[in-house]
């Protein structure tokens, strides 16, 4: 399945992208915002990744395509029938250019529509506002806040939740 937004699309990712999503993911200002990416990144920890999103693994994950090369990645782990977690990062190369929301907002619309969720989860480091500006665009509203492991800093991190449901974006939409 691919899923086309007005600049981006997001499709299955392949085995083909590892070195790619090596050099993008591995960069340490995008593993460190990251609670699973670790630092460094090799291509075939790339690989085994994407092997697993593959085997169905790793919930529900697509690479992020601008004008036929991949910039990024975004997901989301359904952790029951009623909601889903998001995760997604975009390469530094292509930060600040409204990728993430675009693509985030077109993986929830999936979500919503073909898993049947109530509603998502969301988080980042406190560190991060740029992702979480991501979200409030979004209509996500935070909720909370916990301590998350990052791989890439070695370290646990204060991480800011953010809860948006079904019911706020049909308002949103009327």
């Amino acid at each position: 399945m691919i899923i086309q937004t007005k600049r981006l699309s997001l499709r299955p990712l392949r085995m083909e992208d590892a070195p790619r999503l090596r050099m993008l993911a591995g960069d340490y200002r995008v593993a460190r915002m990251t609670g699973t990416i670790p630092y460094p990144y090799s291509e075939e920890q790339a690989g085994r990744w994407i092997g697993d999103v593959l085997a169905g693994e790793e919930g529900v994950v697509f690479a992020i395509e601008e004008q036929g090369r991949l910039i990024g990645c975004a997901g989301y782990r359904p952790h029951d029938v009623h909601h889903g977690e998001i995760g997604y990062w975009i390469g530094k190369p292509f930060w600040g250019l409204g990728y993430a929301t675009e693509a985030v907002g077109a993986l929830i619309a999936h979500g919503f529509e073909q898993d049947g969720f109530d509603y998502f989860l969301g988080g980042h480091y406190d560190d991060n506002p740029a992702s979480g500006r991501v979200l409030e665009k979004l209509g996500f509203v935070r909720n909370g806040e916990e301590v998350r492991y990052c791989e890439a800093r070695g370290l646990e991190q204060r991480t800011l939740l953010y809860r948006l449901t079904r019911e706020s974006v049909f308002k949103q939409a009327v």
